[in-house]
């Protein structure tokens, strides 16, 4: 029955989401959610999953609203109690992992992101996750090579990641689009770029902006950034030539 509170049958998600309209919480609803969430949980012993989950939802909570120097402690402190407790679920370790880096990124120590963000895929390549999961943690790990500078590391480790995205999620998927667009992210914001290097940029952000069109539509805010992008390429090239 700890799943039971309030008679929704919904567990965690309760917290998260309103089951009358589907959307999910925002802003200060969410985070006065997160904290109830918590309070209620806490008395609970620290091997009991749910209060794991509360804590979770509590640190969501504040980095959604810009708190992430109070999320850090908590985000910490869950990967503690994880590792303590569920060591052996390496999927929850990882997720774990993740969150914290996030945070860490959201307060710009990109360094320390990059260290958990370079564990995280070695170890869901070692243990064959899925392939959205390496391609998305994969993907986490470029964007912290990008947050600081290595730009020809980002680009060598996306090149080689784009063949297994494209061929395990296709062309079309959200993932495999964003490595695309971080690769010619890599190519135009290296200070060594060479013209050739802003004209493959040019090609890759225009034909992700196509498939983002096709499939999630003009409106949607992933193709609304794709446009931006290729729009400030092509501004660049226009002054080259």
């Amino acid at each position: 029955k700890e799943y039971e509170e309030w008679g929704t049958g919904h567990g965690m998600d309760k917290w998260a989401r309103c089951f009358d309209c589907g959307q999910s919480f925002h802003g200060p609803v969410v985070l006065a959610l997160g904290w109830a969430a918590w309070k209620t949980y806490l008395g609970r012993p620290d091997t009991d999953n749910i209060r794991c989950g509360a804590m979770g939802v509590l640190g969501t909570a504040l980095g959604s609203n810009g708190r992430s120097e109070e999320g850090l402690p908590v985000y910490e402190a869950l990967l503690a109690l994880i590792r303590r407790n569920w060591s052996h679920n390496e999927n929850l370790v990882l997720s774990a992992q993740t969150n914290l880096a996030s945070c860490l990124n959201n307060l710009g120590r990109y360094d320390e992101a990059l260290v958990l963000e370079r564990e995280i895929y070695a170890k869901r390549v070692a243990i064959a996750s899925s392939d959205e999961q390496i391609v998305r943690s994969g993907g986490n790990l470029a964007c912290g090579l990008l947050r600081v500078n290595r730009f020809v590391e980002a680009k060598t480790f996306l090149r080689e990641l784009l063949p297994k995205a494209r061929q395990s999620l296709g062309l079309n998927h959200n993932c495999t689009l964003n490595v695309e667009e971080w690769i010619a992210t890599a190519l135009h914001e290296d200070p060594d770029a060479s013209s050739d290097d802003w004209h493959e940029a040019e090609s890759l952000f225009l034909g992700a902006l196509q498939r983002r069109r096709l499939v999630f539509g003009p409106t949607h805010p992933s193709t609304a950034w794709c446009e931006e992008d290729l729009s400030c390429v092509r501004e660049k090239l226009a002054k080259l030539e």
